[in-house]
């Protein structure tokens, strides 16, 4: 579906879905520092720096050395907009938000979470079900 929404547009998105798991073996910052490593030949330290920064915006300084099975589901979720946020693409497209976000009132977190990052993200499109179109009547 997210395949048909974008069309030949996909190399100019950044996805955060809950099919893109992250790297179990790795930290929330490696996870995050990885994707401007990969994509942008920038150094650990550049990388690592950006990470931390993107946290530190998020409010969550703490989760920087924790893996995969030690995050709660808003944990993750912030470390995956972080990780969309470094691949530098004009548009982020949050797929789902309900399985990445099911134990928190999801509306609200994701709109806290997106506001505290605005001028990171030029741009997101929220891909859901039509009937939760109304939960995001204020997003961007």
């Amino acid at each position: 579906m997210i395949k048909q929404l974008l069309g030949a547009d996909i190399q100019a998105t950044a996805l955060i879905s809950p099919d893109l798991p992250l790297r179990v073996n790795l930290t929330s910052l490696e996870n995050i520092a990885l994707i401007a490593q990969l994509h942008q030949h920038a150094s650990w330290a550049d990388a690592s720096q950006r990470a931390q920064q993107l946290l530190s915006v998020m409010c969550a300084d703490d989760i920087a050395l924790k893996r995969d099975e030690d995050l709660s589901y808003m944990q993750r979720f912030v470390v995956k907009t972080a990780r969309a946020i470094m691949l530098k693409r004009p548009l982020i497209l949050i797929d789902r938000p309900a399985c990445l976000l099911p134990d928190v009132f999801y509306p609200e977190v994701l709109s806290y979470i997106l506001s505290s990052v605005h001028d990171e993200i030029p741009h997101y499109t929220i891909v859901d079900y039509h009937w939760n179109r109304p939960l995001y009547e204020h997003t961007k």
